[in-house]
């Protein structure tokens, strides 16, 4: 075990730590792509999934929505007045899960949370060492 580390100066480690920055630059950029890609495969795989379920759907809700109309109208309330509860619920409903669906597809969800953290984490490293290096230099 050497102690070739501990035997450099600090102009030696600086130009060492500006040498490594590019990789440390190329490691963050893959980072961010890896999880840009799977945040955008998450977001296509569930839209997908939506898709499939509202093509079956749709032909359900019809007929429920029917056999809705036709028990409305055995309870006693006339065509039109069964049709327009049937409608009107459904038609709430069906706003209250699209704009609970478009709430979860906002771009804040697409963000690569991980990287950017990971980024402010290296500024924040760089900055104490370089304070750390201007202090040293000071006081030698």
């Amino acid at each position: 075990m050497g102690t070739r580390g501990f035997e450099r100066s600090i102009p030696e480690l600086v130009m060492e730590l500006v040498g490594q920055f590019p990789t440390l630059l190329r490691y963050e950029a893959q980072l961010a792509r890896a999880e840009v890609s799977e945040k955008v495969g998450n977001v296509g795989s569930s839209l997908a999934l939506i898709a499939g379920g509202a093509v079956l759907l749709i032909p359900a809700l019809v007929i429920l929505l029917e056999a809705g109309v036709a028990a409305l109208e055995r309870a006693g309330f006339g065509p039109a007045v069964s049709a327009l509860i049937a409608g009107g619920a459904t038609l709430l409903i069906g706003l209250i899960l699209l704009m609970i669906g478009v709430r979860r597809l906002k771009t804040n969800n697409l963000v690569p949370q991980k990287t950017i953290h990971q980024f402010q984490e290296d500024a924040s490293l760089a900055k104490r060492q370089v304070r750390f290096d201007d202090d040293y230099d000071r006081a030698a």
